[in-house]
């Protein structure tokens, strides 16, 4: 029996191995930092028994109640992933499964590989109306790439999308991997509508170093990203300050920070409506976007939620409230389940990679109905 983590985007600790029926695991921490939860690692065995993986440090991970309900996932292919029976009993997160073959993959949630995400922009760029752009580079040397799709123009809006600063969220990239898809899509009318009313900026993923390294939320210095928005610097966060700097060189009229929820089994939006210049303007943007992804979608719902700031006391390191203050736009942090979505639960996958992926696409729709009342 071998169990491997040497890969991208690869994390667990082996504990002990030596019988299928007690395997011990831990997770590793984000690099100079306190905060761990992803795990993905191989299982190489012949032996086709129950094997019970324990992940023993579950009980002090970030987000504890993330553990409840939860069922991890698994691969032999590393295309197709589905929900294996998984139990937390306050401290130890067991996985009980029989493999079919002789590898198997197991993850937080689908991961998003850093080739994938290579293919994703690289492709793009094949499109007449889309362009990739380099801001910089990473602590570790990756590109902090950018997808400019449409032309500027004077009346145009301008539209940012960021994704993945916490690099554990993968279900944010799989999010860009569909909305771009549809935005490039020449026969789908809604998409073309939107080019000529707007230009975009889209960052599939903004943290590439956390992304590779196996990290829950932190990049290569162990920096929240969605902490740094208010004072980035290129000493620790780097891909932050290279964003913002863009933005205030585009302008942004609005903008969505893609995210996922350890705890909640739910898509929500969390607003900015606790920033200094909230006004009625901004409230009835936020309102009626918020009616058109009821509309357009029953995989989001408005009831669940983060609590709202109260009046002038929103924390403006994080992203929408910065974008949001600055730009006086509408600026929301989208999110999505590691879990499952309650109101439409699929008990053999989950909340899952296709299902972001869908949801992005359903996003562009709610763009194209609130573009002409951004400005």
């Amino acid at each position: 029996m071998h169990i491997s983590s040497q890969f991208d985007s690869g994390n667990i600790k082996v504990i002990s191995a030596d019988d299928a029926s007690n395997i011990r695991l831990a997770i590793n921490k984000d690099h100079q930092s306190d905060f761990y939860q992803w795990f993905h690692f191989k299982l190489h065995n012949n032996q086709r028994c129950e094997h019970v993986l324990t992940i023993e440090n579950a009980g002090q991970s970030a987000y504890v109640e993330g553990w409840h309900d939860y069922q991890a996932v698994a691969s032999y292919d590393r295309e197709h992933w589905f929900r294996v029976p998984t139990e937390f009993d306050g401290q130890n997160l067991t996985i009980r499964f029989a493999p079919e073959y002789d590898a198997v993959y197991f993850a937080y949630f689908a991961p998003y590989s850093y080739e994938r995400h290579q293919d994703l922009i690289h492709n793009a760029q094949l499109d007449i109306d889309c362009q990739l752009q380099i801001l910089g580079q990473t602590l570790d040397g990756r590109d902090i790439s950018l997808l400019k799709v449409g032309e500027e123009g004077a009346d145009k809006k301008v539209i940012w999308l960021t994704a993945r600063q916490h690099p554990g969220e993968t279900m944010a990239e799989w999010f860009m991997e569909g909305f771009i898809d549809r935005l490039l899509d020449e026969d789908d009318g809604a998409a073309r509508a939107l080019l000529n009313k707007a230009v975009f900026y889209l960052v599939p993923n903004m943290n590439p170093d956390g992304s590779v390294r196996g990290h829950l939320r932190t990049n290569a210095a162990g920096v929240n990203l969605n902490r740094e928005w208010a004072d980035p610097s290129m000493e620790n966060s780097p891909e932050v300050y290279l964003v913002r700097e863009k933005m205030l060189a585009t302008g942004v009229d609005m903008h969505l920070d893609i995210h996922g929820d350890e705890a909640l089994p739910v898509n929500f939006v969390a607003g900015c409506e606790g920033i200094p210049s909230y006004d009625q303007r901004h409230r009835s943007l936020e309102d009626n976007f918020k009616a058109i992804l009821l509309a357009i979608t029953p995989e989001f719902q408005d009831v669940k939620g983060y609590e709202k700031d109260q009046p002038g006391q929103a924390n403006l390191t994080l992203a929408s409230n910065w974008v949001g203050e600055q730009f006086k736009c509408l600026a929301y942090t989208v999110e999505m389940p590691f879990k499952d979505n309650e109101l439409l639960p699929d008990h053999s996958v989950g909340w899952s990679d296709n299902r972001s992926s869908l949801f992005g696409r359903d996003m562009l729709t709610a763009i194209y109905r609130i573009v002409d009342d951004l400005r």
